[in-house]
């Protein structure tokens, strides 16, 4: 389930046998409703630092699953855009740090773009009114590239930025697959397929008889490239050979 407030307890009214999340607000919300039930993350992008769990080999309580790590991901997406512009310097982020994922993804981003001689502007977006100005505004600073970091809105949003992204001839990165078949230019992303398959050998366990805090969180072992050729050759991009025998799937 996507954690609305509220959900969770309204499934714990119900008395269900396992409570399934995916993303940070949705297992939040889901460990404050119940100590009790069973409750597995399908995917977080790390359990860690919002408080969900203390600790990834054994997490303890009723809470377990499979932790996305995507934050650690943004290093490797900047690296592509690098790859992709070798001249790249001025990289523009956007950002909702109301996300208690964010800050972290947005740390290692910094972290990453050191090695990588990349400057990072970041831009705090959280709703329609601050990503308009937020187009505003990259539209006087001319960046070289766009990194999105992983936001629930930014998916809502998709279209709308993929567009924004075309419009200002900004190579952009992303975390899921869809943005790049609305428009944007490359995503690096764990295999969320994968990740929810192996969540649903978690909840065979459980309801079988494990107990969920005795069961490691594990990370994802399956990545996706996806690149968006089309957007490519708008944009007057070369992909370089390597990356493209690299790619697992190619938007044409």
């Amino acid at each position: 389930m996507q954690g609305r407030i509220g959900r969770s307890r309204h499934l714990v009214a119900h008395k269900v046998d396992l409570i399934l999340t995916w993303g940070t607000e949705a297992a939040l919300e889901a460990k404050r409703a119940t100590m009790t039930i069973p409750i597995v993350m399908g995917a977080i992008g790390d359990p860690i630092a919002p408080g969900v769990v203390s600790n990834l080999g054994r997490p303890g309580g009723n809470i377990t699953g499979l932790s996305a790590m995507t934050g650690e991901v943004e290093g490797k997406r900047l690296e592509f855009l690098k790859e992709i512009v070798p001249s790249l310097v001025r990289v523009a982020v956007i950002v909702n740090l109301t996300n208690r994922y964010a800050a972290g993804a947005l740390r290692y981003a910094q972290e990453a773009a050191k090695p990588l001689s990349l400057s990072l502007k970041v831009h705090e977006v959280h709703d329609a009114t601050t990503l308009e100005k937020v187009v505003e505004d990259l539209k006087r600073e001319r960046p070289q590239a766009l990194l999105i970091i992983s936001d629930q809105f930014f998916e809502s949003e998709r279209n709308r930025i993929a567009k924004f992204a075309l419009d200002l001839g900004l190579p952009s990165a992303f975390t899921y697959r869809e943005h790049v078949e609305a428009g944007g230019l490359m995503a690096y992303t764990p295999s969320y397929v994968d990740l929810f398959r192996r969540a649903a050998g978690y909840v065979n366990k459980i309801l079988s008889g494990a107990r969920p805090g005795d069961l490691p969180i594990e990370q994802p072992t399956k990545f996706e490239l996806v690149i968006n050729l089309k957007t490519a050759k708008t944009l007057g991009l070369t992909i370089p050979p390597t990356m493209l025998a690299r790619a697992d799937e190619l938007i044409e």
